[in-house]
């Protein structure tokens, strides 16, 4: 059987621990973005999904220390 995998974008977002001593707060935070963009039907493979979010990740950036980057798979 063979599977066509279609390209995507997505977030590559790196916490480092022991400079960001509320971690696990933030991570709770940016799946909660995840969990409401698919609470409007949508899914993280939609091709606008970066797009839509960016802007709530750059957010969250503001309060927490972390960087991201986004990569094409």
């Amino acid at each position: 059987m063979k599977a066509r995998i279609p390209k995507h974008r997505e977030f590559i977002i790196s916490i480092d621990e022991n400079k960001e001593p509320r971690h696990e707060e933030c991570w709770a935070k940016l799946n909660q973005i995840v969990k409401d963009y698919q609470k409007e039907g949508k899914s993280i493979y939609t091709p606008t999904f970066i797009e839509d979010n960016e802007d709530k990740v750059k957010a969250l950036q503001q309060e927490y220390t972390f960087t991201y980057t986004i990569e094409e798979r």
